[in-house]
């Protein structure tokens, strides 16, 4: 047996779907090598593995399950406390692969991150390296600020008092009076953001990095605001929720048409909308138009993840911190503007009958979203968006709705990442095992309606071994055969192909 058919078949059953417990147990040990930890990382797994892998002595196999992101979060709450500090920055950076839909962690591994005392018992990490992995990490959900203002633990609304301007008015009025030192401080200080003399006091030189924080963020005072004006440093009071309205009316006459189009949406736009809507930019008059159906800073947000971007974004997909209502959502999806459609067709709680009218819309864009975004969006858009913009096929492929038949049709496409879709179909007659490209190979020896006898010969393949491995339909008895041969040197079994 070659080193390399070695390899192939060690992966390939690593990630057969129809492994059970009792193999994939078999590629926890260490002559598995990169195998199981890729299967640790890489595939949803049984409870039994799970189990094992979270207690396994081999730092490496707790270290890639800790960024598996097809088993339940709350299974992998024990890593966060694991001996190991690398193992604890691996769960709190999340999976390497940055998927689209981001999933938060539980709120009880964030508290076990954000009230350790150290980073491990073996010393290579602090605690506050793991929390910084779990800041950079979009696994902190939007909400969880306002969840811990209120918690028992003076840690956890020492956090909440830093996410100052996320918080209700009566969480900034509890922080103030909190029986902790160090919390009534932050809150004070978190409190001076919403004080403009405060704010004009202590603001740092304009044009540095942190002043465009503060300009984007703080309330102003008159003075401050002018000197934006007087240094053209007005982007920043463009995007500032608290810029005054005066100011706002400056800017929507600005000569800069991006700093027209920054504020022509916002819902605090006073008269000056309606001269927007007149624009001689095409973009700002569309944007103002679209400011008409705005009317709170949650119903904003949701327009700006849409104008902003083009059809093939892929930016994260989390929840809100505080989301429109189902009406307004129903609004969208009846405009006339393509862009309020789309942000519709990104709503998860769109009803059936809606979703129904906006897979057939005339705007790619709102097709794009919704099959991207809603759960109801039909198998076939998906498919027909997976054929057509490629930038969307990693996200389009975890989908639970993703179609994995019926696509036959797809066999002679040009493009070989849509022809490896198709050769896997088990509606397929024949699966494309002579195909040009590798890819489209593997995929085809993974197809389910191969036959035992036929994969025998095709593990002896190097372009098609380790989607072999894979097959469904290969026996599990095989699949221990193999991992003897592979893991402990066992003769080939009779019924197997030699190499």
């Amino acid at each position: 047996m070659s080193d390399s058919l070695r390899e192939l078949w060690l992966r390939g059953i690593a990630f057969n779907a129809a492994a059970p417990a009792d193999v994939l147990l078999r590629l926890l040990d260490e002559a598995a090598d990169e195998a199981g930890l890729m299967m640790c990382e890489g595939r949803d797994l049984p409870d039994a593995v799970i189990d094992a892998a979270l207690r396994h002595p081999d730092e490496r196999i707790r270290r890639a399950l800790a960024r598996n992101l097809h088993v339940d979060p709350a299974r992998l709450a024990p890593l966060a406390s694991d001996p190991s500090g690398l193992v604890r920055a691996y769960l709190a950076g999340g999976t390497r692969t940055r998927p689209r839909w981001v999933r938060p962690l539980p709120n009880d591994i964030l508290v076990t991150f954000l009230t350790a005392q150290e980073g491990g018992e073996d010393g290579r990490l602090t605690e506050r390296e793991i929390v910084g992995e779990l800041w950079s990490s979009r696994q902190v959900p939007l909400s969880f600020p306002r969840d811990m203002a209120g918690h028992d633990h003076p840690a956890l609304r020492l956090y909440a008092a830093f996410q100052w301007q996320s918080l209700t008015a009566a969480q900034h009025h509890a922080l103030l009076d909190d029986p902790d030192p160090a919390v009534r401080e932050a809150a004070r200080k978190g409190s001076r953001q919403l004080d403009p003399e405060a704010v004009e006091a202590e603001l740092p030189p304009i044009g540095s990095r942190h002043a465009v924080y503060v300009l984007s963020t703080c309330a102003l005072s008159p003075a401050v605001v002018e000197q934006c004006f007087a240094d053209d440093e007005v982007h920043p009071l463009a995007r500032n929720r608290h810029t005054p309205a005066g100011a706002l009316a400056r800017l929507a006459r600005h000569p800069d048409a991006e700093i027209r189009r920054l504020v022509a949406t916002r819902p605090d736009l006073g008269p000056e909308a309606a001269e927007l809507r007149q624009d001689p930019d095409e973009d700002v008059r569309m944007r103002a138009r679209l400011q008409l159906s705005i009317r709170t800073w949650a119903e904003f947000q949701e327009v700006q993840m849409v104008v902003d971007h083009g059809l093939d974004c892929t930016c994260p997909i989390t929840q809100p911190a505080t989301e429109p209502s189902p009406d307004w959502y129903a609004a969208c999806a009846a405009s006339e503007e393509p862009v309020l459609r789309r942000v519709a067709a990104g709503w998860p709680g769109l009803p059936a009958e809606l979703v129904g009218t906006l897979a057939l819309d005339d705007d790619e864009g709102v097709r794009i979203r919704l099959a991207c975004h809603h759960p109801l969006a039909p198998p076939q858009l998906l498919l027909d968006i997976f054929v057509t913009r490629p930038a969307h096929r990693p996200h389009l492929l975890t989908l639970p709705t993703f179609p994995r038949t019926g696509q036959a049709h797809l066999i002679g496409h040009p493009d070989p990442e849509v022809r490896a879709l198709a050769a896997a179909d088990p509606a397929l007659p024949e699966p494309p095992l002579e195909d040009p490209d590798d890819a489209v190979c593997r995929a085809a020896a993974v197809n389910p309606t191969l036959t035992p006898e036929a994969l025998e010969t095709l593990l002896t393949d190097l372009r098609a071994a380790e989607g072999a491995a894979a097959n469904p339909s290969l026996p599990v008895p095989r699949m221990h055969a193999l991992l003897d041969h592979c893991l402990n040197g066992a003769a080939t079994p009779p019924t197997a192909a030699r190499c």
